[in-house]
This record gives C-alpha cells, sequence and structure tokens, in this order.
C-alpha cells in the first residue's frame, strides 16, 4: 500500500488546506515551528509547508540533495503537503512580482491560516526579513479582484489569519501585539529528526550548536506557560474574544499556570 506521505507531497490539494506555513529556506520552519506543524497534521488539521528557495547555493549541499532533505524532514513532520516557489536564494526580494509569485500559491491552497518566519536577521541570511515582508504583501494580493491573470488565472482568496513565528536572533525588540505558546512536548522528538534531516547543512558539530539554540528556546517559552517544551508565536494584530474565559483558559476552563506563578 502507498503511503499518503509518500504520494501527496508535490499535488496542490484539490480540497483547501487549512494553515500554510511559509519558510525561506528549507530548515526555517523545521526549526522555528516544526513541532507545532507535526502537531497540527497530528491532530487531522490539513497541513502545508511553501519554502520560497530551495536554499541554494550555500557552501553546503546540492540542490538535488536539499530537495530529498526537505522531503525527509516532511515526512518526519507527518505534513503530507510540501512546495517550493523557486524564488531565488540569497538574492529574495519583496517586489511586486514575487508577492504575485506568491500570492498565487496562496490562492491555489486557499489556507485559513498562514504563518510566517519574521525578524531581521543581521547575521544570517537577509531572505528571512524578505520572507515577512513577501508574507504580507501577497496575503493582500490574495484578495484582489479583477486582477487574475497576473495570478495564473487563480481565483482571488481572503486569509483571516497570519501568524509570526520570530527568529530567536532577531535584532530588533518588536513590541507585537500578542504572543502563544504551543505545548511540543510530544512531537519534539520529531521536530528534532526533521531538523536533523538536513546532513547537508547540520553535521554532528553543527547539530548540536543548533540542537542546542532549538532546546534553549523551547525551555524557555514552554516554561513560561508550564511546558516542558515550547513553540512561541507572535499576532501582528490583538486577539479577539467573545469569551474571556474561553480565550484565558484555551477552552479548558482551568488556567495553565507557570511554575513561576505567585
Amino acid at each position: 500500500m502507498t503511503n499518503l506521505l509518500d504520494s501527496f507531497s508535490e499535488r496542490v490539494p484539490t480540497e483547501p488546506v487549512e494553515v500554510v506555513a511559509v519558510g525561506a529556506h528549507p530548515d526555517d520552519l523545521e526549526i522555528l515551528c516544526g513541532g507545532t506543524l507535526a502537531k497540527l497534521a497530528r491532530s487531522g488539521v490539513r497541513v502545508a509547508i511553501l519554502d520560497l528557495t530551495d536554499g541554494e547555493p550555500t557552501p553546503r549541499g546540492t540542490p538535488e540533495q536539499r530537495k530529498i532533505e526537505a522531503e525527509e524532514a516532511r515526512k518526519a513532520l507527518g505534513i503530507p503537503w510540501r512546495f517550493n516557489a523557486m524564488l531565488p536564494n540569497r538574492v529574495l526580494m519583496d517586489d511586486p512580482p514575487t508577492r504575485m509569485v506568491v500570492a498565487t500559491w496562496f490562492r491555489r491552497l486557499r489556507p485559513q491560516v498562514v504563518i510566517s518566519v519574521a525578524g531581521r536577521t543581521p547575521s544570517g541570511s537577509p531572505d528571512h526579513y524578505q520572507t515577512q515582508l513577501l508574507v504580507e504583501g501577497a496575503r493582500f494580493y490574495s484578495q484582489l479582484t479583477k486582477w487574475d491573470a497576473r495570478f495564473d488565472g487563480t481565483a482571488p482568496h481572503r486569509i483571516p489569519h497570519l501568524v509570526y513565528c520570530p527568529f530567536p536572533f532577531d535584532a530588533e525588540d518588536h513590541a507585537w501585539h500578542g504572543s502563544f505558546v504551543v505545548d511540543i512536548a510530544e512531537t519534539w522528538t520529531a521536530k528534532l529528526a526533521s531538523v536533523r534531516a538536513y546532513r547537508s547543512q547540520f553535521d554532528n558539530g553543527r547539530f548540536a550548536r543548533i540542537e542546542h539554540v532549538m532546546l534553549g528556546q523551547a525551555a524557555y517559552h514552554g516554561s513560561k506557560c508550564g511546558f516542558t517544551h515550547g513553540e512561541r508565536f507572535v499576532l501582528p494584530v490583538p486577539l479577539g474574544s467573545r469569551d474571556f474565559l474561553a480565550t484565558v483558559t484555551g477552552g479548558s476552563g482551568v488556567l495553565t499556570a507557570s511554575r513561576h506563578a505567585g
């Protein structure tokens, strides 16, 4: 029997995807929010990854190797769909033509939620921040009418929700409108396996360093909410609520308190 994860990967689904996570390069999303993506997939949410570039050229690896590694990482997370917009690495820029490329993907996949990497990373690739800008612009372009020819004939689609997953080494302190932390204790092993799949980028020494960063972030954010491992997300607009208690308690009726709470 064919494994569904083997057969789905690059096939655009006929039904809308609920959540699309967008990163500049293969491995960005695994490092930042792989645990959450795996958790969503395990709960039955229709999740897809959209890498804007193939990450090449780099000092390590080849396009062919990176594609194999990205596919292995997808399977480790249990995500049905992964796509690559094949935009140019190293010179990725937020401009109208590139926004249209990304918006066309949004109009094809028709998500309700888009997760984007976020933040300026002057010690790393400028592609990261350009991805944030591109996602913001493409989200707006996706809903525009009377412009279908610019989006490969796809129909307009409004994306209700945008969520950021910020880089831990962002150069700026942001006054985000809100944040929340997802408990990823049950998918931590899958997250690590997905990052380890990128053997061309992370030999044993480099993997040990990135694992140290990921574990530090997961412990720091998780401990604030009573979790052993957590991934932090931030919001571009305040979170609206019609039910105070459900919002505060996560619908459980019981507050999840930090061990440091008084």
